[in-house]
């Protein structure tokens, strides 16, 4: 298995296991079936992300060759254009994240992530193989531009599955910590705003690793209740939305407007 593997089975394993002895919300059950469902979703986008696999690896490999891309046309330090890579690469996820908000096509793939009516680490997962593709093919011309190595992209996505892990969690981080840790990374505070059912706070937070871009381009936003908001997306909340066979279905449904637009 590749470091960012590694790192996702220990960290949501570990997540899963003080979610059940720390919960934030109280009161959830079928866990056990709420993690297969979602498990059962990434199982699939995984074989989808192995596919692309060779093609992302390929396309840093010609970045290489022809030169191309900001760590290659820069005369600085490896470790320093590699660091602004990773920065780079985080913006470009935020700015890819916004989109699929407001490009209907997209949203179709990307509103099976928020149907999820009880979010907890495995929510991490929960991502349709079509957002998947779509995203690892739009993250080919990306990889070039900024020059990044294939080793460099696995770090961000090692990374990156560690802080989704914890900002989808149902943990009960201590609210200080929250406070401190949110200043630079995406928090639980943060995130659970994103996943509200209410159209208007999912469209905020779009942040994945660094909270700075949200804070940058005005779309943060964070609820003094955070114990009062409510995940998902209306109707999809039944039973027949929430299996797989549901969840793979979905982005063939028309829109749904039954997302209330703001709080009352």
């Amino acid at each position: 298995m590749t470091l960012d593997l590694w790192v996702g089975v220990l960290v949501l394993s570990t997540l899963f296991a003080l979610e059940a002895v720390l919960p934030f919300y109280l009161g959830r059950r079928d866990r056990v079936r709420h993690a297969a469902r979602n498990l059962g979703l990434a199982a699939i986008g995984g074989l989808v992300g192995a596919l692309l696999a060779p093609l992302l690896s390929g396309a840093t490999q010609l970045s290489a060759h022809l030169g191309l891309g900001l760590c290659h046309w820069v005369d600085a330090p490896g470790l320093g254009c590699g660091l602004a890579a990773f920065i780079l690469f985080d913006l470009w996820m935020y700015a890819w994240h916004r989109a699929n908000h407001r490009i209907p096509s997209l949203w179709r793939l990307h509103r099976v992530h928020h149907t999820d009516p009880s979010m907890d680490c495995t929510t991490a997962l929960r991502f349709h193989p079509g957002e998947i593709l779509l995203s690892g093919l739009a993250n080919v011309l990306v990889l070039m531009l900024l020059g990044m190595s294939f080793e460099l992209l696995v770090l961000y996505k090692a990374v990156m599955v560690a802080i989704i892990g914890l900002h989808h969690s149902n943990l009960a981080l201590p609210a200080a910590v929250d406070r401190a840790l949110r200043l630079v990374l995406v928090t639980p505070a943060i995130h659970r705003v994103h996943h509200s059912e209410i159209r208007a706070e999912t469209d905020s937070s779009y942040g994945t690793v660094f909270s700075v871009w949200d804070r940058l381009f005005g779309s943060l936003r964070l609820r003094p209740d955070p114990q009062a908001i409510r995940f998902g997306i209306g109707r999809y909340a039944e039973p027949r939305w929430q299996r797989l066979s549901g969840l793979l279905m979905l982005p063939l449904q028309s829109e749904f407007s039954g997302m209330p637009a703001e709080t009352t």
